[in-house]
């Protein structure tokens, strides 16, 4: 936890003491009985503003709540067609493991296309890979190497990011809020490769809005990444689009099985195996419904207001000089 004030993290802790027992119930799920730790991401969160982070996190825990976010990962997406067609259109999954046992997770960026499901739907499979990534994934890390795991490494993957009308920022800019307010400080690194020129010019002006400490957490690479990637992790840890150079033009692997965005992947079968298992263990008599997990949609800040309306006038501007309008994904990167 670096140079934390231990009087700092008691204050905080004495104030949430106070707080009544479904909050305390709740604020398990997300501590895992690393409860200190999890005071300083929200802290960090909030500039070591002891006040602030209180209220981050309270709001936090109302929010899943009002939301029931604890049992979301008892409410599988069905039928299995509907969530094979959102994880191929919601490119993100588990390329392996850091070499200090970060797990590292993929994003494709570029060619993901939201086009399978509603809005709610991949809301809700962004929210049960959050929490399956902090109930099952980190705790399963810190018992493998011994020591607490509590952040992850992420590779964007911008093959294919085009200009366009923009009709997904909405949906990026729901999810990365979420992130923001509920999620702090889950991420210790975003690698970014198989950059086009869009991104490289949009992220000039974007960068300057970001905070300090989140622009630190972001290194835009060269070409696939490979070479850097392999100083923090083995070959067999590096996403599919990262082995070579020009790989990332390909949306699938060549192996299937080294693709982490598909549903037959290990890790998405795991999951989705887990969160049937444990529907099943609740309700072991009545049949799974299809439906989405509906969650309350979180009011943007300021300056993700900002940071997201910055990126849609630079694609206009691209828009505008090339004539140009096709479909498009725009990350907005949580803090």
């Amino acid at each position: 936890m670096g140079n934390v004030s231990p009087d700092l993290i008691k204050q905080f802790q004495t104030l949430m003491e106070e707080e009544d027992g479904h909050l305390q119930l709740t604020f398990k799920n997300i501590h895992q009985g690393f409860v200190d730790e999890a005071l300083v991401r929200f802290l960090k969160a909030r500039d070591w503003n002891v006040a602030k982070a209180r209220k981050m996190l309270v709001d936090c825990l109302n929010w899943r709540i009002t939301n029931e976010i604890d049992s979301i990962l008892t409410k599988p997406i069905v039928p299995t067609d509907l969530y094979r067609g959102i994880r191929d259109s919601q490119l993100i999954g588990l390329s392996g493991y850091s070499n200090e046992g970060l797990p590292i997770f993929a994003i494709g960026v570029g060619q993901s296309t939201f086009d399978k499901a509603s809005v709610n739907y991949y809301v809700q499979s962004h929210i049960q890979i959050n929490e399956y990534r902090d109930r099952v994934v980190l705790p399963n890390a810190t018992k493998k190497f011994g020591r607490h795991i509590g952040t992850c490494v992420k590779v964007l993957d911008m093959t294919g990011l085009k200009l366009s009308a923009l009709s997904q920022i909405k949906l990026l800019t729901v999810i990365s809020t979420i992130d923001d307010l509920n999620y702090p400080e889950k991420t210790d690194t975003y690698y970014v490769v198989n950059v086009p020129y869009i991104f490289s010019a949009c992220w000039k002006v974007v960068k300057p809005l970001l905070q300090e400490r989140t622009r630190k957490k972001i290194q835009v690479l060269q070409g696939c990444g490979r070479d850097e990637l392999l100083k923090i992790m083995d070959l067999e840890s590096i996403p599919h689009f990262c082995r070579k150079e020009g790989s990332g033009s390909s949306r699938r692997s060549s192996n299937g099985s080294d693709d982490c965005f598909s549903l037959d992947h290990s890790f998405h079968q795991e999951l989705y195996s887990y969160t049937k298992q444990q529907s099943r263990s609740l309700k072991p008599i009545a049949p799974l419904k299809q439906g989405s997990f509906h969650v309350t949609f979180p009011q943007t800040d300021v300056e993700g207001t900002k940071i997201a309306e910055t990126i849609e006038s630079e694609f206009h501007k691209f828009g505008g000089m090339n004539g140009v309008c096709n479909s498009v994904n725009v990350l907005k990167i949580d803090e």
